[in-house]
C-alpha cells in the first residue's frame, strides 16, 4: 500500500557513492527512509522530520520498567565516568605523590584507553550472546575492586599495572549500559533520551570533581576521592542485580529458544561481512569524538592550575561549571537531534565549539574560565549527546551491546595517547602568565587540538550514514535471527511491550 511519500533513490552501495549521497542529503531537509511493507519488500522513500514535541511528553511515553532500565544504565555509565575522572583531574597530586612528571602520570590513562576496547569486545559479546546483566554486574563490581587496588599501590610500576587491568573492565560497561538504557525507549524520545544518557560521563565528572574540592587540595587526599568511586562501582553493580535481564532475553528464554556457540559465531561472522564499512566508519567517528572530549577535558584542570596559577579550589569549581554545561548542551543538542537530524545536530555544535576556541583559553579569572567553560562543553558535550543512539541506529540490530560499545572503544583506543600528547607538548611549550612568570602552554595546545579535532569531526559527519528513527526493539538476540521461529520470539516481546506502549503510539499515529 503506498505510503504517500515521495520515492527516493535506494541507498548507495560503495565508500565514495555512499559519501557523497550523504552530503548531499545533509542539505535536503527531508531524510531519505528505508521502508519494508508486510510481505519484506522494501523500497527508499522521502520522510520529513518529526514536529518537536514537548519533552515531558516524550517521557511520559517511557513506562516505568523504561525508567528503571533507562536510569540504571545511566548510574552505571556515570560511576564508570567518576572512576576514570578520579585520576585525570588530579594529575598533579599523583604526580606530587609518585615524584613524577605529569605526563607520566597520564601514561595511566593512557594504558587505560588502549585496554577499553578489549574489554568492549570481551563484555559486548557476552552481553549479547548471554545478555546485559551479569556481564555488566560484573564489569561494575570489579571495577570497584580495582580502583581499592590503585590506592594500595607502593610504587608507580603497580599504580600502571592496576590502571592496565582497569581498562580492560571498564571496556565493558558502555555498550552494556547504552543498550540497556535505551534499546527499549519509543522512538519518538531516542534524542532526547540519548541526549541525557550520555551525560553521565559529564556528570560523572562533576561528581569526582565535587569530591575532589571536598577532600581539598593534600597530596594523599586522592586516595579519599578513589574509595568515593569505588563505593558507586560497586553500588551501581549491586544494583543492577535488582533488576531483570532485557526483555529480548527473557523472551528468548520464555520461547525455549537456545542459542548455541555455533550459532552466535555464524551470525556474529554475517554480519561482520555485511557490515565492516559501517564498522570502519563508526570506528573512525569515534576516533574523532574520543580525541574531541580527552583534549578538552583531561588536562583542563591541570591548564588551570599550571598555566592560569589558579588555586585547586577555583580551578575544581570552574571544572564543575564547565561539565554543568556539558550535561544542559548534551540533554538540548540530543533532543534536538531528534527533529533536526543527527549529523547535522553534531556538525553544527562541532563548529560552533570550534569558533569558542579563544574565548575558551583566554580568560584569566575563574568567573571568565568557567563562563567560557560552561559555553565550550556546552557544545563539546552537545555533540557527544547525539552519539549514543546515532550508534545504536547504525548499529547491526542484534549487536546493540556490542557493536557501540566496540566502536567507542577501540576509537578510545586510537584516541589514547590525547592527554600525554597535550602534556608533552605544553610542557615543551611556554606562555607568560598573568603573574610574567614563564608557563606551561596548555592553552594554545588544547585550543588548536580541539580546532582540529572539531573540524575532523564535522567532515566525517558529513560524508556519513543517518538512519535516524530506525526500529531495532524487535530484533532478536545475536545468533537467533538465522532461526525460522525468531518471529514466535519476537512476537513475545511484543507481547510483553505492547500493554505498556500501544495508546503512545496509537495517540502518535493520529497525531501525524
Amino acid at each position: 500500500m503506498a505510503s504517500g511519500n515521495e520515492t527516493a533513490e535506494p541507498l548507495a552501495k560503495g565508500i565514495i557513492a555512499t559519501a557523497r549521497q550523504a552530503w548531499g542529503d545533509l542539505f535536503r531537509w527531508k531524510q531519505r527512509v528505508v521502508v519494508t511493507n508486510e510481505l519484506g519488500e522494501s523500497h527508499t522513500e522521502w520522510h520529513a522530520p518529526e514536529k518537536l514535541r514537548n519533552p515531558i511528553s516524550l517521557f511520559m511515553l517511557l513506562s516505568a520498567q523504561d525508567w528503571i532500565y533507562f536510569l540504571v544504565g545511566l548510574f552505571a555509565w556515570t560511576a564508570d565516568a567518576f572512576d576514570f575522572h578520579a585520576l585525570a583531574i588530579q594529575t598533579v597530586k599523583l604526580s606530587n605523590y609518585y615524584g613524577r612528571t605529569k605526563t607520566d602520570i597520564s601514561t595511566a590513562i593512557t594504558l587505560t584507553l588502549l585496554l577499553r576496547s578489549v574489554g568492549a569486545a570481551i563484555f559486548g559479546l557476552l552481553g549479547d550472546r548471554f545478555g546485559r546483566k551479569w556481564p555488566m554486574v560484573a564489569n561494575l563490581i570489579v571495577l570497584g575492586l580495582l580502583q581499592i587496588a590503585t590506592i594500595y599501590s607502593a610504587t608507580f610500576e603497580q599504580f600502571l599495572a592496576v590502571r592496565s587491568l582497569f581498562g580492560l573492565f571498564m571496556g565493558g560497561v558502555y555498550g552494556n549500559a547504552v543498550a540497556m538504557a535505551l534499546e527499549n525507549c519509543p522512538t519518538e524520545a531516542r534524542g532526547l533520551m540519548s541526549g541525557i544518557l550520555q551525560q553521565g560521563y559529564a556528570l560523572g565528572y562533576v561528581l569526582a570533581a565535587c569530591a575532589n574540592l571536598g577532600v581539598g587540595g593534600g597530596t594523599e587526599t586522592w586516595k579519599t576521592v578513589f574509595w568515593i568511586a569505588a563505593g558507586l562501582s560497586i553500588g551501581a553493580g549491586l544494583l543492577r542485580c535488582c533488576f531483570p535481564e532485557s526483555k529480548q532475553f527473557r523472551a528468548a528464554k520464555a520461547a525455549g529458544l537456545h542459542v548455541s556457540a555455533g550459532d552466535f559465531w555464524k551470525e556474529t561472522k554475517s554480519m561482520l561481512a555485511k557490515e565492516w564499512r559501517m564498522c570502519l566508519y563508526c570506528i573512525i567517528l569515534m576516533t574523532w569524538f574520543n580525541y574531541y572530549a580527552h583534549t578538552s577535558q583531561d588536562s583542563y584542570t591541570t591548564f588551570m592550575l599550571e598555566s592560569k596559577e589558579l588555586p585547586n579550589d577555583a580551578a575544581t569549581r570552574a571544572s564543575i561549571l564547565m561539565n554543568t554545561g556539558a550535561c544542559v548542551g548534551g540533554t538540548i543538542i540530543g533532543y534536538l537531534s531528534q527533529f533536526i537530524g543527527r549529523r547535522r545536530a553534531i556538525i553544527g555544535a562541532a563548529l560552533i565549539s570550534c569558533c569558542l576556541v579563544p574565548a575558551w583559553i583566554l580568560p584569566e579569572t575563574e568567573s571568565g574560565l568557567s563562563a567560557s567553560g560552561f559555553m565550550i562543553q556546552f557544545f563539546v558535550q552537545g555533540a557527544w549527546g547525539v552519539v549514543p543512539i546515532h550508534l545504536n541506529e547504525l548499529s547491526p540490530p542484534a549487536y546493540r551491546s556490542t557493536f557501540p560499545g566496540l566502536a567507542y572503544q577501540l576509537g578510545n583506543m586510537v584516541s589514547s595517547p590525547a592527554a600525554q600528547i597535550v602534556n608533552a607538548i605544553a610542557e615543551s611549550h611556554f606562555v607568560i602568565s598573568k603573574s610574567g612568570k614563564l608557563v606551561d602552554g596548555y592553552g594554545p595546545t588544547m585550543g588548536i587540538a580541539l580546532a582540529i579535532v572539531a573540524v575532523g569531526i564535522a567532515v566525517t559527519a558529513a560524508l556519513g550514514p543517518e538512519k535516524r528513527g530506525r526500529s531495532f526493539e524487535r530484533a532478536g538476540p545475536a545468533g537467533a535471527n538465522i532461526h525460522g521461529n525468531i518471529e514466535k520470539v519476537m512476537e513475545n516481546v511484543s507481547m510483553v511491550d505492547s500493554k505498556l506502549h500501544v495508546a503512545t503510539e496509537v495517540e502518535t499515529k493520529n497525531e501525524v
